[in-house]
């Protein structure tokens, strides 16, 4: 089995990416939903996230917006939800791997994957990338970003260049879709030996 990681900064296009592979019919695990599970209602974190960040939960779970306020600006904070957030997500990769142990090709789609030093859990590494005005335009159409959050978010992450740099594949997403479906399906066949790459 190849493991593929998949990411890519905010508003780069990775989700519709990954989505391309699971069209394909290829296993991707999402650490977004798998932590979307997690504090959902009832989620395994929910209570301890409480307890840490007072406040910042309810009856649908973790509210992820009031969470994000009380941590993007404190490293301290973000820290100490990373150290419940990563080792519950881990769980949930390795099960994921179990399950699937049998395909040639999964794909982890994990957004902070080389910020974290995720590398090292996968066989080749795909970045997703489109040119900086339209990640910003993206991200500053999603309900309640603003400029400044947009910013304390990037700040967190790599920058784009330098994630292209370690990748083995880049995928573009700045130009017609039907491109980018192309670049998927190449890196496909060139990882399970479906084609000549």
């Amino acid at each position: 089995m190849i493991v593929l990681g998949l990411t890519g900064s905010i508003g780069m296009g990775k989700s519709t990416v990954a989505r391309m592979f699971a069209d394909e019919g290829i296993p991707v695990f999402d650490a977004d939903a798998a932590v979307h599970r997690l504090q959902g209602p009832e989620g395994r974190l929910v209570a301890a996230i409480e307890a840490h960040f007072p406040g910042t939960t309810g009856a649908a779970g973790v509210d992820r917006t009031s969470l994000a306020e009380r941590v993007l600006g404190d490293p301290a904070a973000l820290e100490r939800l990373e150290g419940l957030i990563h080792p519950a997500v881990a769980k949930e990769r390795r099960l994921f791997l179990e399950a699937h142990s049998d395909s040639p090709l999964v794909v982890l789609d994990i957004p902070l994957l080389l910020e974290k030093g995720g590398s090292g859990q996968t066989d080749k590494i795909a970045v997703v990338s489109a040119p900086a005005e339209v990640q910003r335009a993206r991200v500053l159409a999603r309900a309640g970003m603003t400029p400044e959050k947009f910013a304390r978010i990037v700040a967190l992450q790599m920058p784009d260049a330098d994630k292209r740099a370690l990748a083995d594949f880049v995928i573009p997403t700045g130009g017609p879709i039907e491109d980018t479906r192309s670049s998927v399906r190449r890196i496909i066949a060139c990882l399970t030996g479906g084609a000549d790459s």
